[in-house]
């Protein structure tokens, strides 16, 4: 489950407190935000067990990742199945506590969680595919508080799938090398020289989609301010991948998390000032 590495839930975590916050003006129903906060750790926890599992025979080549446990023996597939089965219940049933719309709407979020891992072997975007699946918590978190799907809602599931697309191509990067030698598909395999430019190209798409929200939730001065400690962000993760050091492009990945916290706060900020 990878608890021990909770960047990934922190990134799944922010855009679903960014729609939580959006959708409630500030005062989110704490049910809600129970509900969602631990479906996040708990589908997060399922993602990266059916991960393993569709790698099970990949992962042994890839220096980053031969030491995980059904890579290594540690831990058989079938209880790997077991326990995303298991994952994947208890979230269901948190979601029970909620609307109808949002029981439908999580169904859908399931499919997404299990069918992402296989997406490598057919196409050059999993990226895509991971921020729809990570963004399906925006539409949810709405549905769960106001009852329904705005366009605003949509228009930030855009923002989160872009930001996905973003990191997650930092991050497959530090993977380019073994991943051409065993034939797995990537956006950062997929980019190839052009990764640096493709990549800025998303950030400013998605700086412009967070923009585009503010005005369409009348937000204020603390959330872009928000935005603009993002954009600063963002340019110091490409000076981080400038040289594609699989170093630097991890960490570049990891500095996703404070992007997201800068985003949050400033919509905190603004929500507690108006």
């Amino acid at each position: 489950m990878r608890l021990n590495r909770p960047v990934g839930i922190y990134l799944l975590l922010w855009p679903t407190l960014w729609a939580l916050w959006i959708a409630g003006e500030g005062h989110p129903d704490l049910l809600v935000v129970f509900v969602f906060v631990s479906g996040v750790v708990l589908m997060r926890s399922a993602g990266c067990v059916i991960n393993d599992y569709a790698d099970r025979e990949f992962d042994p080549h890839v220096e980053r990742s031969r030491d995980r446990p059904i890579a290594a023996g540690r831990v058989k597939p079938e209880e790997a199945l077991a326990l995303f089965a298991v994952l994947c219940l208890g979230a269901f049933g948190l979601v029970l506590l909620m609307n109808e719309l949002t029981i439908w709407l999580s169904l859908a979020g399931v499919i997404l969680a299990a069918s992402y891992p296989f997406m490598k072997r057919y196409t050059h975007l999993p990226q895509v595919y991971l921020g729809a699946a990570f963004g399906w918590a925006v539409p949810m978190a709405f549905a769960a508080q106001t009852g329904s799907v705005p366009k605003l809602a949509w228009l930030l599931f855009v923002a989160t799938v872009l930001w996905a697309t973003v990191y997650d191509t930092m991050y497959g990067m530090v993977d380019r090398e073994d991943d051409i030698k065993i034939g797995v598909k990537s956006t950062a395999v997929l980019f190839g020289e052009a990764d640096r430019a493709i990549i800025a190209i998303i950030q400013l798409l998605f700086l412009g989609a967070l923009l585009l929200i503010g005005q369409a939730a009348d937000l204020r001065g603390y959330y872009y301010f928000g935005v603009l400690l993002a954009a600063a962000l963002s340019i110091y993760q490409q000076y981080l991948i400038r040289n594609r050091e699989p170093e630097y492009c991890f960490q570049a990945f990891l500095n996703n998390n404070w992007l997201g916290a800068a985003v949050f706060s400033g919509l905190v900020l603004h929500y507690l000032v108006h």
